[in-house]
C-alpha cells in the first residue's frame, strides 16, 4: 500500500496546465500544495502568479528570482560547450529544467514535503529532465505526473476543466499551443504547429521581428569574453544575466535567433518545435569566432567531437549525471585562453563574425601571411606531404588482380 500524500511541492507556472495541476492534487491527493515558481526571465506579473496560486489554495508560494543563477551556472557552461541538438536547438527548455527541479528538492527538504509534482506530458521530453534530477538529487522522493495519472486527454479538456473552476487561463480552443519563455528562448509547440508544412504564424513571435521588417541597416557589436564566458557588450561589463537580456533585445531588433525544427524526443517520437533564441545565437556565433583564435587546433577538434554528446544529454535531463560533469571539465579546461574580443555583425536574420583579436590568440601574421616571410620554410612542405602520404602510395601500389585467400 502506497504511503499518503502530505504535502507536495509543485513546479507551477501559472499557466493553464500547472493552474489545473494545482487545484487536481488538493482534489486528489487531499494534501497540502506548496507553488514554487522559478523567475528565470520569463516576463510576467509574478505577483500576479502568486496570487494566482493563493487563490487556488496553495498552503504557500515560492517565487525566486534565479535569473542570474540560470545564466551564470546553467546557461554559460552549456555555450563554453557550444551546445547545440541536432544541429539546429540551443537547448533553452531542456536546460531550465534542472535548476527547476533542483530548486524543488530544496524547497521540499525545507518543507518536511513527501513528493514533487510536475506539469509535464507523458509523452515529451520534459518529464524526464525533471525526474533524472529529482532521483538524482534525492532518491526517496515520491514523483506525482499527473499527466500520466489523471483522465484528461488533451490540452483541451483542461480548458474546459479551468472554466468549470473558475480557474483563469489564457489558452483558448483557437489557439491551443504551448509555450515556454525564459530568458534564454521561447518554444512553440503543439496545436497549430503541429503540422509540419504549415509556416508558424508571425504572430506567435514574441522575442524576435521577422527578418523582413527588421532594420535595413546592420548593426555591429563587440562582446569581450574571458575564458569562454562573454562579460562585456561593446566595452560594459554587465552581469551575465543583463548581459543576456541585453543581446535578447539587439538580437531581437535584428531578427537574429529563429529555428524551425522537426526533432527527435528521448522518448521515440518526432516532433516539430518553433524556438526563439536571439541573445544566445549572438553569444554562440561570438563564441565560435574567439575559439577559432585562440584554441589548439587538435584541443578544438576533441572538444567539437564532444558536443553532440553533450547536448545529447542535456537533451535527454542528465544534468546531475556522472558524465555531463566530467564532460563540463574537460570543456572548461579547453576554455582557458578562450579570452579576447569578437565584433559580430546583425543584418536581417543574420549574425556573423566580422572581427576578433585576443591578447592569447594563437593566429601568426608573420606564419599565415601570403606575402614574403623569413619564418616559414615551404620547401619543408614537400617532406611532410609525403610522410602523410605513404600509407596511400603503399595502398596505391599493391598489385591490381589479387586473389582473395
Amino acid at each position: 500500500m502506497q504511503r499518503p500524500v502530505k504535502k507536495v511541492v509543485l513546479a507551477y507556472s501559472g499557466g493553464l496546465d500547472t493552474s489545473v495541476i494545482l487545484r487536481w492534487l488538493q482534489e486528489t491527493y487531499g494534501c497540502a500544495v506548496v507553488a514554487f515558481c522559478a523567475d528565470l526571465g520569463q516576463g510576467e506579473d509574478l505577483k500576479a502568479v502568486k496570487a494566482k496560486a493563493q487563490a487556488l489554495g496553495a498552503s504557500k508560494v515560492y517565487v525566486e528570482d534565479l535569473r542570474e543563477v540560470f545564466v551564470k551556472d546553467h546557461i554559460f557552461p552549456m555555450l563554453r560547450a557550444n551546445a547545440v541538438y541536432e544541429g539546429s536547438y540551443l537547448l533553452g527548455t531542456s536546460i531550465a529544467r534542472p535548476l527547476i527541479a533542483q530548486r524543488q528538492i530544496e524547497i521540499a527538504r525545507k518543507e518536511s514535503a513527501d513528493a514533487v509534482a510536475h506539469g509535464a506530458t507523458g509523452k515529451g521530453n520534459d518529464q524526464v529532465r525533471f525526474e533524472l534530477t529529482y532521483l538524482a538529487l534525492d532518491p526517496k522522493i515520491k514523483i506525482i505526473a499527473p499527466w500520466r495519472e489523471w483522465a484528461f486527454r488533451s490540452r483541451r479538456e483542461l480548458i474546459e476543466y479551468a472554466q468549470a473552476h473558475g480557474i483563469p487561463v489564457t489558452a483558448t480552443k483557437a489557439k491551443p499551443y504551448s509555450m515556454d519563455l525564459n530568458l534564454f528562448h521561447v518554444s512553440y509547440e503543439g496545436g497549430i504547429l503541429e503540422d509540419p508544412w504549415e509556416a508558424p504564424p508571425e504572430e506567435i513571435f514574441q522575442m524576435t521581428v521577422s527578418p523582413e521588417q527588421a532594420p535595413d541597416k546592420p548593426r555591429e557589436i563587440e562582446i569581450d569574453y574571458e575564458r569562454g564566458d562573454p562579460v562585456a557588450v561593446d566595452g560594459k561589463r554587465m552581469s551575465p544575466a543583463t548581459l543576456l537580456a541585453h543581446l535578447n533585445r539587439l538580437g531581437g531588433t535584428h531578427g537574429v535567433g529563429r529555428v524551425d525544427l522537426v526533432e527527435n524526443r528521448y522518448v521515440g517520437m518526432k516532433s516539430r518545435g518553433v524556438y526563439e533564441t536571439p541573445g544566445g545565437t549572438i553569444l554562440h556565433v561570438a563564441h565560435r569566432g574567439i575559439e577559432s583564435l585562440t584554441m589548439d587546433r587538435e584541443v578544438l577538434h576533441l572538444r567539437d567531437s564532444l558536443i553532440p554528446r553533450y547536448a545529447e544529454l542535456i537533451y535527454y535531463g542528465y544534468w546531475y549525471s556522472p558524465e555531463r560533469l566530467m564532460l563540463q571539465k574537460a570543456i572548461d579546461e579547453a576554455q582557458q585562453d578562450v579570452t579576447g574580443t569578437v565584433r559580430v555583425k546583425l543584418y536581417k536574420g543574420g549574425c556573423m563574425v566580422v572581427g576578433r583579436k585576443s591578447p592569447r590568440s594563437l593566429y601568426r601574421l608573420d606564419m599565415a601571411t601570403f606575402e614574403e616571410d623569413e619564418v616559414y620554410r615551404q620547401k619543408d612542405a614537400e617532406g611532410f606531404i609525403r610522410l602523410n602520404a605513404l600509407r596511400l602510395a603503399i595502398r596505391a601500389q599493391r598489385p591490381k588482380n589479387q586473389k582473395k585467400a
